[in-house]
């Protein structure tokens, strides 16, 4: 199986431990809108998130498979620099920020410690391939330049409509194993091999839908049930054929739906 050059990323769902603490965050700092309980969209736009509060919920252990981070994929530079200026203005802060010469991206994370990237994507048609692969890379990132960008001082009304999840990313027992469920059952395509200890993979030749990588550890076990986290995640389509896949290794459930 391989999927459809269309298929994409839909949305995530995420185990959290208080919501409305989670909700204040995703609302007040990130821009998106409540449109239903513990379902967010950016404005005007579809559901991306899905938060489901768990009581007993304890962090992730650092040394366990499941989520790295999962990437908020905005519709401009200026929309990234609105952003930034944002997280500025909230005091919250990052955790890095990267030039991956095919986008450029800010890294923070969520009151319980979940990885959210938020980056644009330069133009299709200006990334470059080397040795045989895409060329990436995680380089420095001008922040001023993003801070500057013009329109990004634009006053705050929360995320655009065309925001998107843009690719999920995950820590796995075994690159290998991995790539065989999100290749060979899933049907998504290597892109780009050589960045060690991960793989990335997508369909229709995007940069990459899915990171896959070792970096807390050959073998890391999964998170225990009640830890918070990825619960799931939808790859949509118009062809894709809709079925639900656990993948065990990581205790999370990959949605197949056709749209």
């Amino acid at each position: 199986m391989v999927l459809p050059a269309d298929a994409h990323i839909g949305q995530v769902s995420l185990t959290v431990s208080n919501l409305d603490r989670s909700l204040q965050f995703y609302r007040d700092v990130l821009g998106f809108e409540e449109v239903a309980p513990g379902r967010l969209a950016p404005a005007g736009g579809r559901v991306l998130i899905e938060l489901h509060e768990r009581k007993d919920a304890i962090a992730k252990p650092r040394r366990s498979s499941g989520l790295f981070h999962f990437a908020i994929l905005v519709p401009s530079r200026a929309a990234l620099g609105r952003s930034l200026r944002r997280l500025a203005e909230k005091r919250w802060p990052m955790s890095g920020a990267a030039d991956h010469l095919v986008s450029e991206a800010l890294y923070l994370d969520d009151p319980d410690g979940l990885g959210i990237e938020i980056y644009r994507d330069r133009p299709r048609d200006t990334w470059r391939v080397a040795n045989g692969e895409l060329a990436m890379a995680t380089d420095p990132l001008d922040l001023q330049a993003i801070h500057d960008e013009p329109g990004a001082d634009t006053p705050w009304s929360g995320l655009e409509a065309g925001t998107i999840i843009g690719h999920v990313h995950l820590h796995v027992p075994h690159i290998d194993t991995a790539e065989g469920f999100y290749c060979g059952r899933i049907g998504f395509e290597p892109v780009v091999r050589r960045y060690p200890g991960a793989l990335f993979v997508s369909a229709g030749g995007y940069h990459h839908h899915l990171g896959l990588n070792t970096w807390v550890g050959v073998g890391a076990p999964p998170p225990p049930d009640n830890a918070v986290g990825l619960r799931s995640f939808t790859i949509e389509s118009k062809s894709v054929p809709p079925q639900n896949v656990d993948d065990e290794a990581t205790r999370v459930t990959v949605l197949l739906i056709k749209t």
